[in-house]
């Protein structure tokens, strides 16, 4: 039953994100399945000699679990979570959706505005949206790194507190504690967007997050692209929501700059206190040299920005350096972040 805060659970991709959020809930004793398309991943899930170790200076624990790949699902959930990268969403529901109840719902724990997708395949009545920035690395098979504690957020789409919201918000509050409902999931995943595109132009270099807000020659490159989704975000009709050092509010059009520079300044100190480092689009070029979510986080923007007339220059710019970091035409470097300063 949804409304059952210790339901059966299945969590569709168990590296960072969804890992770190099953492991902790497995820990308290719930029903949950993990669902990864690494076979050596999965392997070590569910050895009972092994399993799922979650280390960092939060928590140090290890559960074993049910892991299968996703040919391997069989039955029924009334509760999914979905943590896959963005750009794999579309694959990854169509995979789920045999085996979601047909009152269930999916949970989008994930980066981008993937809720649409989502809604598209198993039915907006279906999907239900969360924020998540807590900071954690999938180290290797069986093993995921959380860095430090943030902002987590659930919301319906439609802004209505539900019995099933309720419920799993005491779930979620399982793993963080300070979980939080909102009435407008929608402000703070397009706030996420802004602080996502300075996460991004961050992995062009080496250095750092804290170490790359802390630049003094990058505060007009980290403006601009705040100000641009900000922007975007307010002409789609979306009042951005803050978290965690990142003020939308300083970002505006119009806010004077001090305001930007003490926002920019309050997350180099967030950041500082991780002790996850570097981005998870860093270490999708530099570690596991794959592509990144950028086309599914940053290219919405540019072209919501477009059909209102924004042209976003910083925005398109980012966006071209990480094609081509991600095209081996480009090497990681810190210079790369100077190509965005106006």
């Amino acid at each position: 039953m949804l409304e059952a805060e210790d339901g059966p659970i299945l969590v569709w991709g168990a590296g960072a994100i969804g890992g770190t959020v099953g492991a902790f809930l497995r820990r308290d004793g719930l029903d949950v399945t993990f669902v990864d398309v690494v076979p050596e991943h999965v392997d070590a899930i569910r050895d009972p000699a092994r399993g799922l170790r979650i280390t960092g200076p939060v928590a140090s624990l290890a559960v074993s679990a049910p892991a299968m790949r996703p040919e391997e699902v069989r039955g029924l959930w009334d509760r999914v979570l979905l943590c896959v990268k963005a750009h794999h969403t579309e694959e990854a529901c169509r995979a789920l959706a045999p085996h979601l109840a047909p009152g269930g719902v999916v949970v989008s724990l994930q980066n981008g505005l993937c809720e649409a997708v989502i809604a598209g395949i198993v039915g907006r009545e279906r999907t239900m949206g969360a924020f998540v920035n807590f900071g954690a690395d999938y180290i290797e098979p069986g093993h995921v790194l959380l860095g430090n504690r943030a902002a987590v957020v659930l919301g319906e789409l439609d802004g209505r507190e539900t019995p099933r919201l309720r419920a799993l918000l005491e779930t979620l509050r399982r793993f963080e504690p300070e979980a939080i409902l909102t009435d407008d999931i929608h402000a703070y995943l397009w706030g996420k967007l802004a602080y996502g595109a300075m996460l991004f132009a961050q992995a062009l270099g080496q250095s750092s997050i804290a170490d790359a807000f802390a630049r003094p020659e990058l505060e007009l490159a980290f403006r601009r692209l705040g100000e641009e989704a900000v922007a975007v975000a307010i002409a789609e009709g979306v009042a951005p929501r803050g978290f965690n050092g990142f003020d939308p509010e300083a970002f505006r059009p119009g806010a004077p700059p001090e305001a930007a520079r003490a926002s920019i300044a309050a997350m180099e100190r967030f950041n500082r206190g991780s002790a996850k480092t570097h981005s998870g689009i860093w270490r999708d070029l530099a570690v596991r040299r794959r592509r990144t979510e950028v086309d599914m986080q940053v290219l919405p923007v540019i072209a919501a920005g477009e059909a209102h007339g924004l042209p976003c220059p910083g925005l398109r710019k980012l966006a071209a350096l990480i094609h081509e970091i991600e095209d081996g035409r480009r090497p990681l470097d810190d210079a790369n972040l100077l190509e965005l300063v106006p």
